[in-house]
């Protein structure tokens, strides 16, 4: 898209009702994308204007899951209930300019409305009734509420950024309340207000949206203030086409986090579902801030799918950094057992961590994999393993100990040079002493080369984990 003339400041507006969930954090990050390419800024605000559903336990999940995946706001974060005071202000300058009037409808007449609609199969509107009428002839019993004069004639067009351009006939637009009858502003008020104190240029959010644009736009208009770009980014799906749902991956970003997958790749999964960059699909950070333009974000919803995030984020596994690997996973095993692995096991891991993360793609397998360094003695040993190790490979075990216990450098070249000899001058295939040996020294039936497990362990741990199998 063209450069803009005044700094780019999108926002991510969130409500604190629950999680942060996926599609929100889509949502958070090409709000921050997009300011990070045109150099502009990125802005939180909470939108805790449902006193009674807002809590802060749901604040509090969604700042950690922001900064979890690293999608910094600039500024101080704005709560929209704290606002409420200015918002309902401002409702009297419509109000004296006469576009804004006060309804005094009573329950009873508003319920007979919804029930014509329903009964001629069309959308509940309210008809306008205190538009014009004189506030002489208001009922003494009826708190009133405040309406915005929406135009009656023509259409109202959006020149989407995502969408392309939008047209709905005004008259499909009713005349919305701005202030319910106890004064509050209502979210439609709210959400243009703010918007407009916080210099937003750029409206990126969800497609859900899009009926909302409408309306406010008009506030806009009546306010006499610039409106902003809006850019309605489509839904996300399931595998199967329909509405995401828990079922599908509809989860709280933490619950990511804890199913074990990286930042950086579910990040990059985010990015490419919905948007583009040729056929490029492992993006970078720097990458994706020097890439990503809203031209680039489809028309269609996504599909959402777990194998394909299970692959990227295996390949961000690969690519990690292993002392901050060995962190995560010693931080896992801490939670999981009630205490942190031993010193001597967290050293065994660090060496090994290169020949684990090459087989994981979640950090729950990683961690179940690094347990072959740091599980204490007596090892589990798991049923698989357990028939590995039958009489007769213990016999053999017995025999390739002496071998092992000489081995004066101790290292994986050395140990696989012990085995293979004893293999030879036995006439055993080298897998029926290798395989056992993996089965008592780690206990399992997978994991990486037993030499170098061997190797990483140390002689003094791997000769008394295969003499407590025998």
């Amino acid at each position: 898209m063209p450069e803009t003339a005044s700094p780019v400041v999108t926002r991510f507006a969130p409500s604190p009702t629950g999680f942060l969930h996926i599609g929100g954090a889509r949502t958070a990050l090409f709000n921050w994308l997009f300011a990070k390419h045109h150099g502009g800024s990125y802005r939180l605000r909470i939108e805790d204007t449902d006193r009674k559903r807002s809590t802060s336990e749901a604040i509090d999940a969604i700042l950690d899951g922001l900064d979890w995946l690293g999608l910094y706001w600039d500024g101080d974060v704005v709560y929209q209930s704290k606002g409420a005071g200015h918002h309902a202000a401002l409702v009297g300058e419509l109000l004296a300019q006469g576009k804004a009037y006060h309804c005094y409808c009573s329950p009873e007449e508003l319920d007979a409305m919804r029930q014509a609609a329903r009964a001629e199969g069309r959308p509940m509107r309210y008809d306008g009734r205190w538009r014009d009428r004189d506030p002489s002839e208001a009922p003494d019993d009826i708190a009133p509420v405040v309406r915005l004069k929406m135009p009656r004639d023509g259409s109202t067009v959006i020149t989407d950024l995502v969408q392309g351009e939008v047209t709905v006939g005004n008259d499909q637009l009713d005349d919305m309340v701005l202030l319910r009858a106890d004064g509050t502003p209502t979210y439609m008020l709210s959400v243009v207000v703010d918007d407009h104190d916080m210099g937003v240029t750029h409206v990126i959010r969800g497609d859900d949206h899009l009926t909302n644009a409408f309306r406010q736009y008009q506030l806009y208009q009546a306010f006499g203030w610039d409106v902003p770009a809006f850019a309605h980014i489509p839904l996300i799906h399931g595998p199967d086409g329909a509405k995401l749902s828990k079922r599908h991956g509809a989860l709280g970003v933490e619950a990511y986090r804890d199913m074990g997958y990286l930042p950086e790749a579910l990040l990059n999964y985010l990015l490419r579902l919905g948007w583009g960059h040729g056929d490029d699909e492992i993006i970078s950070i720097a990458q994706a801030i020097g890439w990503f333009d809203l031209d680039g974000v489809g028309k269609s919803a996504s599909r959402f799918d777990f194998t394909k995030l299970a692959n990227l984020n295996g390949h961000y596994l690969r690519e990690a950094d292993g002392e901050r690997l060995t962190a995560l996973v010693c931080e896992r095993m801490t939670v999981e057992d009630g205490q942190a692995p031993s010193d001597i096991a967290a050293d065994h891991l660090r060496r090994g961590i290169d020949g684990l993360k090459v087989r994981a793609k979640t950090m729950v397998e990683l961690v179940d994999s690094a347990r072959v360094y740091t599980n204490q003695r007596p090892l589990l040993v798991n049923a698989k393993a357990q028939k590995i190790l039958s009489d007769e490979a213990k016999a053999r075990l017995a025999a390739v100990l002496p071998r092992l216990e000489g081995i004066e450098t101790w290292n994986d070249g050395t140990i696989e040079q012990a085995v293979h000899d004893f293999a030879e001058s036995t006439d055993e295939k080298l897998g029926n002493i290798a395989q056992p040996l993996r089965a008592s020294v780690t206990g399992s039936n997978v994991s990486p080369g037993i030499f170098e497990v061997m190797s990483i362990l140390g002689k003094a741990e791997c000769i008394a984990r295969i003499s407590e199998q025998l």
